[in-house]
């Protein structure tokens, strides 16, 4: 059994895509994952699944949001294991110079098109650092001022993105590392 965090893209954001967290747990319920427990009304939900690929699951999640609630959202998958490897290789270590509250990860739905698209950059004091399907993003005045928006990184990098601060990443895992232990 796997411990997946699925990132929906673009739910509850601005009045649009508005899709109540119980009825989204028992969408996905309905596919046959176990332990479904959803986080904020971001479109952050645990589960546990078994014997399913994960580029397939993550299609069968969209296909079914599709079904349930006629609105096409891009589903992000990482596994549990995946989301301690993507904190633990945070460049911006926050017990350094770096305000947690200005931490945010932007994960890709996959590599970009070409590796060495914007691998670093800054501008007005913000700062990212792209390793693979993540982009760590250091924002000290503010996500709401960054240029390095979500919509930034998805034209930029040329594929589907959604953006989650440091604390929610973080109570992600912790929510997910209680349903192993």
């Amino acid at each position: 059994m796997t411990t997946f965090i699925a990132l929906l893209r673009g739910i509850n954001v601005s009045g649009k895509n508005r899709i109540r967290m119980q009825e989204l747990r028992i969408s996905f319920e309905s596919l046959k994952l176990s332990g479904v427990e959803t986080y904020i009304q971001s479109g952050n939900v645990i589960f546990d699944c078994e014997g399913i690929d994960p580029e397939n699951l993550s299609g069968l999640i969209e296909g079914k949001i599709v079904q349930s609630f006629g609105t096409p959202l891009q589903v992000l998958l990482r596994d549990l294991d995946n989301l301690k490897r993507i904190v633990e290789n945070n460049p911006f270590h926050p017990e350094e110079k770096f305000n947690p509250a200005k931490l945010h990860i932007t994960f890709l739905s996959q590599a970009p098109r070409l590796q060495e698209t914007m691998l670093s950059g800054n501008q007005n004091g913000d700062e990212f650092q792209r390793k693979g399907r993540e982009v760590y993003l250091y924002c000290p005045d503010g996500y709401g001022r960054t240029k390095f928006s979500n919509t930034y990184f998805e034209k930029v990098m040329g594929v589907p993105a959604t953006t989650r601060n440091w604390k929610t990443v973080n109570a992600l895992i912790e929510i997910a590392n209680k349903r192993v232990s």
